[in-house]
């Protein structure tokens, strides 16, 4: 039973929760050389929980309306298989967002209320996801929804909680973290094209067809990378930031896959070495940032 819910959690997509607290953290360290320690851990519990109740959210809506059918290419989906009642799957998702809450009820005291609307705010996103009687996952906004939470909003929230302010450097860091993550949900959607027209699922990919779909899977690597070397040409990083260059050799086996294959295995893979892509690079990242600071 642990086993099928790691399976409903996706661990494959926990870098895009772990990654822009990290970064966040590791540029409030570039600016003032302190860390709140407990706000960091709050930030990455809350992040990651928020992660795991969307995933667990998007199980149960997607069992539903029938959009997770037998022959979807991606790995099976515990509700629609049967392997956890929707009953269980939807339990479990709120508890996910309550101990999302709980964190943010730290984060609050820490750094004031408008902590709770960000918390908030991104709660609700993960619920109308798939969920709701217009899910927007479902008209092609999964990508911008995914950019802004899990690249604006986290980035420069676990900055903020820090030290209460906003700057340039998160907000650079926050356009590159926020593309990464991005790319996992355009892998899934190019994997999942076909049977999610047939569902009545209008992802973004199912919008602009698989060949535009392969072209912003690649812009949005590249353009990873170049938001942070952006934020290095303007000064408001140090050139330690380009520190996660060293990632790039992660990115060209899923680019190479997501522009030439059509196939569930080679996608699956691919959609998992995406997300080692954001764990490294945000790792990397967070580590020239702290270099940057303290040399």
């Amino acid at each position: 039973m642990i086993g099928l819910w790691f399976k409903a959690a996706r661990p494959r997509t926990l870098p895009a929760a772990i990654a822009p607290v990290l970064v966040g953290t590791a540029a409030a360290y570039a600016a003032d050389e302190t860390i709140r320690w407990g706000a960091f851990i709050a930030a990455l519990v809350g992040s990651v929980l928020i992660q795991v109740g969307t995933n667990l959210a998007n199980d149960y809506s997607d069992a539903r309306r029938g959009a997770d059918t037998s022959d979807r290419l991606g790995p099976v989906r515990v509700t629609s298989a049967g392997l956890i009642t929707p009953k269980r799957v939807l339990l479990a998702t709120w508890i996910a967002f309550a101990g999302a809450v709980v964190a943010g009820l730290y984060l609050v005291a820490v750094a004031g209320p408008v902590i709770l609307a960000v918390g908030a705010a991104s709660i609700v996103a993960g619920v109308l996801y798939t969920g709701g009687p217009r899910p927007y996952g479902y008209a092609g906004l999964g990508e911008v929804f995914v950019f802004i939470f899990f690249g604006l909003v986290a980035v420069n929230g676990s900055y903020y909680v820090q030290l209460e302010r906003l700057d340039w450097l998160p907000f650079g860091m926050s356009i590159a973290i926020g593309l990464l993550s991005t790319a996992i949900l355009v892998v899934n959607n190019v994997r999942d094209i076909d049977t999610d027209r047939r569902a009545g699922k209008i992802t973004l990919a199912v919008r602009i067809g698989r060949e535009r779909s392969r072209q912003l899977f690649v812009a949005t690597v590249v353009g990873a990378y170049l938001a942070v070397a952006a934020t290095v040409v303007t000064g408001e990083a140090t050139v330690w930031a380009l520190l996660c260059l060293a990632s790039v050799p992660l990115a060209t086996g899923p680019v190479n896959v997501v522009r030439t294959r059509v196939d569930g295995p080679s996608l699956n893979g691919a959609l998992a070495g995406t997300g080692m892509l954001l764990a490294s690079f945000g790792l990397t990242l967070s580590i020239g940032l702290v270099l940057g600071a303290r040399i």
